[in-house]
């Protein structure tokens, strides 16, 4: 085909594409598998049991689709997405595709999306848009949008109208799919799209193609219970659901076997694990006690919410050994009347409560948090008892936000009645205020030894190599490449808003 029939034949796609969007009928469009999401189907609770597979595995006929061809991954979002992007990496590689970080290179370009805020999804589709071009020069390309956003109904109709160089869509449900539908993908003529608008089961044995040798995600429960009004979660990930511990409890020792130096235990809601379990009474404490037990120098976790921080967790925690003093405790609002609209369910009161207990059980933690500016009727008063909040925990750093409508969330239907520039303005004082407590913070830390867990070569400066400390703060220093993925001691020499310098300290002078 000469460039004249090209041209010809992508005008006549276009018009039938816009007359098919016009008549909203699609069926022409899916010739294989056709599941769009359904929010309505989302926001249901079933109650049939979750089940557990260990049979995984890539069907014989498809593990040598991949052969001479390469693949990459685009990762948005949260740890989440990124444990996501090791498993269809471990799956691609199993179908015997090789990864490139080299776009034209590529033969399958993956999405994997975030639908938290709505600056996640417009770098989404601004990439997807990037990707026409390409796909135009090279017909043969399969882009595919998964994760969050595909779990979205006006995600998936805006793809459908707008962007019809994606070839497949599918969510967060049936990753364990992948295979299945890239063949479909890729010997089909049509768009694939396959979104599980349900609870999905757990798929055990997935294959991982994790990045580097140092840090492992581990994922021990899935979605979460918690509908908060503004977050789209539990619509796009499901109701929480937690893997066996045994099952959590081998892949830790396998990654210890493996030389890892850190693992993350992750769940949108990880501190309510183990409430699904039915036949044991085992919660997030009982695992981490197992855990502390393994020969792994540290052990972090990731996202705790407040109304499951209990007292046993706290206990454990304080028995330290390869348990960090980080503790992520998300507050939102440092007002109840916003926290009752946000139906966090606890009081600033509770919070600051439950921050002092855990502050007197591990006296030397640091504590991060998430915070929104701007929701929907927050007045400046309100606004300023966050900012006095801040004040009172004194967070070593905090994620900040401006609230952003989620569509299918309570919050969406609320008048979002505070403008945007009060809100971008309230933001860069919640800014200030963190930054100025952040540096203090780090100040303190001036002629102090510090055990670091070196991560790499510094994204400066590739003399420089940089690491982190077991309270998560950020240290560069000068040293031997053959610290990387080494614990090393470092004396801080000066102390900047986010980050610490040092010199590196040899064992035996710590030791003195």
């Amino acid at each position: 085909m000469n460039e004249e029939q090209r041209k010809q034949q992508t005008q006549a796609d276009d018009a039938g594409h816009k007359k098919a969007v016009k008549d909203k009928d699609y069926s022409q469009y899916f010739e294989t598998t056709y599941a769009p999401p359904s929010l309505k189907q989302a926001k249901k609770r079933g109650k049939e049991d979750i089940e557990i597979h260990y049979d995984f595995d890539v069907p014989e006929d498809m593990q040598k689709i991949g052969e001479g061809k390469k693949f990459l991954i685009r990762t948005y979002g949260c740890q989440m997405n990124e444990h996501d992007s090791e498993n269809m990496a471990g799956i691609l590689m199993r179908m015997g595709f090789e990864s490139t970080a080299v776009t034209e290179e590529a033969d399958v370009i993956l999405i994997n999306t975030c639908a938290i805020r709505e600056n996640a999804e417009n770098k989404v589709f601004g990439e997807i848009g990037h990707l026409k071009n390409l796909k135009r020069d090279n017909p043969g390309l399969v882009i595919g949008v998964c994760g969050c956003m595909s779990q979205e109904e006006s995600v998936v109709n805006r793809i459908l109208q707008k962007h019809q160089q994606v070839d497949l869509i599918f969510g967060t449900h049936n990753i364990h799919r992948l295979p299945e539908l890239l063949k479909n993908a890729i010997f089909g003529k049509e768009m694939v799209i396959e979104v599980w608008s349900k609870e999905g089961d757990i798929i055990e044995n997935m294959p991982r193609a994790r990045k580097g040798k140092i840090q492992g995600w581990v994922n021990i429960m899935y979605g979460c219970d918690k509908f908060c009004t503004y977050c789209i979660v539990p619509y796009t990930r499901g109701k929480e659901r937690s893997r066996r511990p045994e099952d959590i409890i081998e892949e830790v020792r396998h990654l210890a076997r493996s030389g890892y130096k850190e693992i993350t235990l992750l769940g949108q809601n990880v501190n309510a694990y183990g409430k699904d379990l039915v036949d044991v009474n085992y919660g997030l404490g009982d695992l981490m006690d197992e855990i502390r037990k393994i020969d792994i120098p540290r052990v972090r976790f990731t996202t705790s919410h407040p109304r499951d921080f209990d007292d046993h967790l706290i206990e454990v925690l304080a028995k330290g050994g390869n348990l960090v003093e980080h503790i992520h405790l998300p507050v939102q609002s440092g007002n109840n009347q916003v926290l009752k609209l946000m139906a966090r369910k606890y009081t600033r009161e509770s919070y600051v409560e439950l921050a002092a207990k855990i502050k007197q059980a591990i006296p030397h933690a640091s504590f991060t948090t998430d915070i929104i500016v701007g929701f929907p009727n927050e007045t400046e008063e309100q606004f300023e008892d966050t900012m006095s909040l801040v004040r009172e925990m004194e967070y070593d750093s905090a994620f900040t936000y401006i609230y952003s409508p989620r569509e299918g969330t309570p919050a969406a239907n609320m008048q979002d009645n505070v403008p945007h520039e009060v809100k971008k303005e309230r933001l860069a004082r919640l800014n200030a205020l963190v930054n100025d407590l952040s540096a203090e913070k780090n100040k303190s830390y001036a002629g102090q030894t510090m055990e670091v867990l070196v991560e790499g070569e510094s994204k400066k400066n590739p003399d420089v190599l940089s690491g982190r400390t077991r309270t998560n703060r950020l240290v560069n220093f000068r040293g031997p490449k053959t610290s990387i993925g080494e614990i090393v001691y470092v004396k801080i020499t000066d102390a900047k808003t986010w980050s610490l310098n040092g010199e590196l300290v040899e064992t035996a002078e710590v030791n003195n």
